[in-house]
């Protein structure tokens, strides 16, 4: 079972036991989070989306943080001496899925077809002619 979540501006297909980063997110080392929204949910190739998903969950845990690869910014302008360098790291946040659950719904109670009502059984009078 995986699902697709939303996290930090960005989309993650997760299955239980996988580690994602995600943007930073401030809490303790083992604290318990869960995800919203959920976009797609596929339950052993039933794919549920859409009003199906009101209750599903994706449980998680708060591994660690580090940061990202560094980015170089460098902007330059010819012929007028200006140059500008920069640097950047992103922080993220590395989140361990324990879970990914979908509610069962409620078994649907077809429309019973309504027994046909039996007329009684009218017999014929026996005339009785004297």
């Amino acid at each position: 079972m995986y699902a697709v979540i939303k996290a930090g501006g960005k989309q993650q297909k997760v299955k239980p036991g996988d580690i994602i980063e995600v943007e930073l997110m401030h809490g303790g080392h083992g604290d318990d989070i869960t995800f919203t929204p959920i976009l797609v949910v596929d339950d052993e190739g039933g794919t549920h989306f859409g009003k199906e998903l009101g209750k599903a969950v994706v449980k998680a845990k708060l591994v660690g943080e580090e940061k990202g690869d560094k980015v170089k910014v460098f902007k330059y302008r010819p012929k007028t001496g200006y140059s500008k360098r920069q640097g950047h790291r992103q922080m993220y946040t590395l989140v361990q899925i324990e879970d990914v659950s979908l509610p069962k719904r409620a078994a649907t109670k077809k429309a019973e077809k309504p027994e046909k009502a039996e007329a009684p059984s009218e017999e014929p009078a026996s005339a009785e002619s004297s």
